[in-house]
């Protein structure tokens, strides 16, 4: 009894009201935050942004704990001799004359840039096992980064961190164009989060929305910063990015209306305990100017105003710590919803639908005289079942022309007749105002030509097949169907008595 009284005593005495009182406080920090930005083509990207930092010199300290800073991440620093390194996993290509310019771009496939320490003396084959190492931590092909693929930029990838000096024999850089984005790579990226997928942004980090998207990029980037504003020490800065974009008309049902649940299929419920700041950003420069044409539920409680890239921007705050933001149902959906159409042009649009129906694209323009407009749009060409191809499938497919109806200024106004009497063919389109008249006039339809496979393969494995299964099932079946028997040798027969009687009359031995 004495003893676990002596016991208690010693722990009331470490620990105090406020915790453990001999517990260092914790060294490295997390913020979380996701920017969504409607793009000038009508387009959603949304920017996920999770950064860590840790107030630590891995490479002069021996780190045996980590608490928010990967491991594995840590350790690559401390083994390999690292400064900075930077990789990229992008499917598709962000297209800056439509969207607008991106926080941070990358180059489709992967991409991989990586500067060192000067104290490491052979910067090639820590190059080779890094990029082995990344491999493996990513389950991406950066095993075959080699000296095939490799260069050293003098010029351009400027360290991003800290950097006493730009020696660029340290700097390694490579590009693996053909590298395909899946959810293999994914899933290692988010386990690098300290929340993981459980709570916070990362929550939508759906893999079955995100890579149904018209770009997607996560990055991982490590670097160098100072930890105070003398920069007497540093401290490590992980940061993990995934950007996407959404086809507002895809996702909107052919609406440029957008919420958090039409995108990713999930609503933020609460921020990552371990996170110091969880934020949404919602970019309403554009809107700004006309406040009129939309609405934004739940209204922000406040706002953000920078100049980001040349361009001063406005955004929609949203804290996630901040009780008034998520409500008594633990559900924040961010939607944007237009309470009017614009007044120039009524778009209309409606996505097709895989063997159900087409896609249908209206416009209500306005053309100036002599004057040329281009109207294109994006596809890509997939794979049929092998029933839907036609007979000639090498000919291509066509698809259906376009409709241009217009009403085009007459050069003579034309005076009011009346139908019955008139001619058939003057009375086809009336019109109530005789200045104009209507015309209709369609275009070539276009002849498209789709992966065809080679269908005299299938053909070819039929017969082959067909012969085999043949000989063996016949072989076999005779086998196991038919009788032998085994016959004994007769004495002989009317031809051999008859031959026997010549040879006995010309004095010859019987057979």
């Amino acid at each position: 009894m004495a003893a676990a009284v002596r016991l208690a005593a010693l722990v009331l005495l470490l620990r105090g009201p406020g915790g453990w009182g001999r517990a260092e406080p914790p060294r490295d920090s997390l913020r979380e935050e996701l920017v969504i930005t409607p793009l000038p083509s009508g387009d959603v990207a949304a920017t996920f942004q999770f950064r860590t930092r840790w107030d630590s010199e891995l490479q002069r300290e021996e780190v045996s704990h980590y608490r928010l800073f990967p491991k594995a991440l840590g350790q690559l620093i401390s083994k390999y001799s690292l400064r900075e390194l930077h990789l990229s996993l992008t499917q598709g290509f962000w297209r800056t004359r439509y969207w607008g310019p991106p926080f941070l771009q990358a180059p489709s496939g992967a991409e991989l840039w990586v500067w060192f320490q000067d104290t490491v003396t052979d910067v090639d084959t820590s190059w080779k096992e890094l990029s082995n190492v990344l491999s493996g931590i990513f389950c991406a092909s950066l095993n075959f980064i080699d000296s095939t693929n490799t260069v050293t930029p003098t010029a351009s990838f400027k360290p991003l961190g800290l950097a006493n000096d730009t020696d660029h024999h340290f700097l390694r850089y490579a590009v693996l164009p053909r590298e395909v984005v899946c959810t293999e790579n994914l899933t290692p990226w988010k386990k690098l989060l300290p929340c993981s997928s459980k709570a916070g942004l990362s929550m939508l980090l759906k893999a079955e929305r995100l890579f149904h998207t018209s770009y997607h990029s996560q990055a991982v980037h490590i670097r160098p910063i100072c930890r105070n504003a003398r920069c007497t020490s540093i401290s490590w800065e992980l940061r993990q990015t995934l950007s996407v974009v959404f086809d507002a008309f895809v996702t909107g049902q052919g609406k440029k209306d957008w919420s958090l649940f039409r995108m990713f299929s999930r609503t933020l419920t609460e921020p990552c305990p371990l996170a110091s700041e969880s934020r949404v950003y919602v970019d309403i420069t554009s809107y700004s100017q006309d406040n009129e044409t939309l609405e934004m539920n739940p209204p922000p409680l406040s706002t953000y105003q920078d100049v980001i890239l040349g361009t001063q921007r406005t955004y929609a705050v949203y804290d996630l710590f901040d009780t008034a933001v998520i409500n008594s149902s633990r559900n924040l959906n961010l939607q944007l919803k237009w309470r009017r159409p614009p007044e120039n042009g009524y778009i209309h649009y409606q996505p097709a639908q895989d063997r159900l129906q087409p896609h249908l694209l209206e416009m209500l323009i306005q053309l100036p005289a002599s004057s040329v407009t281009k109207v294109s749009i994006q596809f890509e060409r997939a794979l049929l079942k092998w029933t839907e191809y036609t007979p000639d499938p090498n000919h291509g497919f066509y698809v259906s022309p376009s409709v241009l109806s217009a009403l085009v200024p007459s050069m003579v106004a034309a005076k009011p007749v009346d139908w019955e009497e008139s001619p058939l063919f003057s009375s086809l389109f009336p019109v109530s105002d005789s200045s104009s008249y209507f015309l209709r006039l369609y275009t070539e339809p276009l002849l498209v030509n789709l992966p065809t496979p080679d269908f005299s393969m299938p053909y070819n494995v039929i017969c082959l097949t067909c012969t085999v299964v043949a000989v063996c099932y016949g072989s076999f079946y005779n086998l196991l169907t038919r009788t032998f028997h085994i016959e004994e040798p007769r004495t002989g027969g009317l031809a051999k008595r008859l031959a026997n009687l010549i040879r006995r009359a010309r004095g010859v031995p019987p057979l």
